[in-house]
């Protein structure tokens, strides 16, 4: 994100129609044709372009599809958002931001997902986090660039932010990735990274206690300060769905694809997995996690479904 105001940014990655709610509860099966979960040389039949399989503990590669190309990532932008805001040095997330209008018609501009905050409640950064990255609210992502970034303007202040976020990328030595967004909706086109540089930044966001805590809620109820109560899914269906999931990002745009970011743990052991532009990421998840954890029988899945009226990403 650069110079130009954030509500100037195209609608690359905007939310997707209610359609997708329809495949809410498919049942992701291997199938008799599929290869076995622990086919030599990594897991088989994934449709995703990029892919990347990490063991978090060890820090070790364990399988990549085309894992240093860069493409764009959509909403799984909102991971480093996140990384920043909690790994600001004495952050405190119980500081409390009013929520301006100029949040809202950003989303409404944009057609893009919102956690539907109502100008001039008040809530407070741990919240808004929630409101991020559970609905993927762009609302919630442009409050928290507006309070964490520097700067005189509302418009300032964002671009400030996304300079913080493209040097946690630099410190990570993320070296294919680049922001121009807090959001994922990009501006430029080029607000881009590659599978390996998100599996290394989800390692290191889950180090962080809060941002695990947020990522791995299915839904939650969060209370303004004036009363109004907001309910938020979280639109990872893998969560819940496979067993051991405990994250992490959704994301969906008109040249990213769907992808996914995402997280399992079982017997101590933590794998962190990427899907970029995938035409079934749920299914290339499961796969992906069935090869990582050895385990011989594909695993059948029963997506979590969504309620209606509950954001899609």
């Amino acid at each position: 994100m650069t110079t130009e105001h954030p509500l100037r940014l195209r609608t690359r990655g905007a939310r997707r129609a209610g359609a997708v709610a329809a495949v809410a509860g498919a049942v992701l099966v291997a199938g008799p044709l599929a290869a076995p979960a622990q086919a030599a040389g990594g897991p088989s039949g994934i449709a995703a372009k990029g892919a990347f399989v990490l063991d978090s503990g060890a820090n070790r590669t364990l399988w990549g599809k085309a894992a240093d190309t860069r493409r764009e990532m959509a909403s799984t932008t909102k991971i480093m958002a996140a990384a920043v805001v909690v790994t600001t040095k004495g952050v405190d997330l119980n500081r409390k931001v009013t929520v301006k209008k100029a949040y809202r018609d950003y989303v409404t501009r944009y057609g893009a997902s919102t956690a539907d905050l109502k100008t001039g409640d008040k809530l407070t950064v741990r919240q808004l986090l929630y409101g991020m990255m559970l609905p993927s609210g762009c609302d919630a992502a442009y409050a928290l660039a507006d309070t964490f970034g520097s700067g005189a303007t509302t418009e300032a202040r964002a671009t400030s932010f996304i300079a913080k976020m493209n040097k946690k990328a630099a410190d990570l030595g993320m070296k294919n990735t680049r922001f121009d967004s807090f959001d994922g909706i990009s501006k430029t086109g080029r607000n881009h990274s590659t599978p390996r540089d998100l599996a290394k930044l989800a390692r290191h966001a889950l180090a962080n206690s809060t941002f695990r805590a947020v990522v791995k809620a299915p839904r939650t109820v969060q209370k303004a300060t004036n009363g109004r109560t907001y309910t938020w899914y979280n639109t990872n269906k893998l969560l819940g769905s496979y067993k051991g999931v405990i994250g992490i990002k959704t994301g969906t745009g008109s040249k990213a694809g769907p992808c996914l970011v995402f997280a399992a743990t079982r017997d101590g052991r933590t794998v962190v997995g990427v899907i970029l532009n995938s035409s079934d990421r749920y299914r290339d998840a499961t796969r992906m996690l069935d090869w990582a954890f050895k385990q011989k029988t594909p695993t059948k899945v029963t997506l979590r479904s969504l309620p209606a009226g509950a954001q899609q990403d």
